[in-house]
């Protein structure tokens, strides 16, 4: 093997390893501020929130298989299909967080599992019907907006800087 061969390969391995640790730091600390903001700020998420977080929950061990692949500098292809994997993930969820802001703005309905919000009994032997009656906030209201955006808009912007985080590490591991 010649010497700029030799060179090449942690080169070409930190291309991958780089985003591969961006993307999924970015990642961690999305749904950590999400998880926060409901944990310790009280927040309850609504239906759509809950489904908006799932890219993210699929997309860390995907992130994290592309860590460990490119650290272990297996086969470019391998950390490269994985983060497209992870650009995959982080647009459908910007998409989801498209739609949930459409309808917190009221562009379009949303689906009929999010209505409006309901307490849930004190009484211990109404507890297991209120789990199957109760359901969280309304998705047509935000429960905090943030220079003009809700957790919606919020999340669309986080996801879509992720994905092109994720598809450049992808598309630039082509490069030698």
């Amino acid at each position: 093997m010649s010497a700029p061969a030799a060179l090449s390969i942690p080169a070409r391995s930190a291309r991958l390893l780089v985003p591969a640790v961006l993307v999924t730091l970015g990642m961690a600390v999305t749904i950590g501020t999400a998880l926060g903001f409901e944990h310790l700020g009280g927040y309850i998420p609504c239906a759509l929130c809950l489904m908006q977080r799932e890219p993210y929950y699929f997309g860390l061990p995907v992130g994290l298989a592309a860590i460990i692949t490119a650290g272990l500098r297996l086969p470019p292809a391998v950390p490269r299909l994985l983060l497209g994997l992870v650009a995959i993930l982080m647009l459908v969820g910007a998409g989801m967080g498209v739609y949930h802001a459409g309808v917190e703005w009221h562009f379009w309905a949303g689906p009929e599992s999010c209505g409006g919000a309901q307490g849930v009994s004190a009484n211990v032997n109404d507890l297991l019907s209120d789990l199957n009656t109760k359901h969280g906030p309304s998705c047509t209201d935000a429960a905090l907006r943030v220079l003009g955006l809700s957790f919606a808009g919020w999340n669309v912007i986080a996801s879509v800087i992720l994905a092109g985080i994720a598809l450049k590490g992808a598309l630039g591991g082509l490069r030698r």
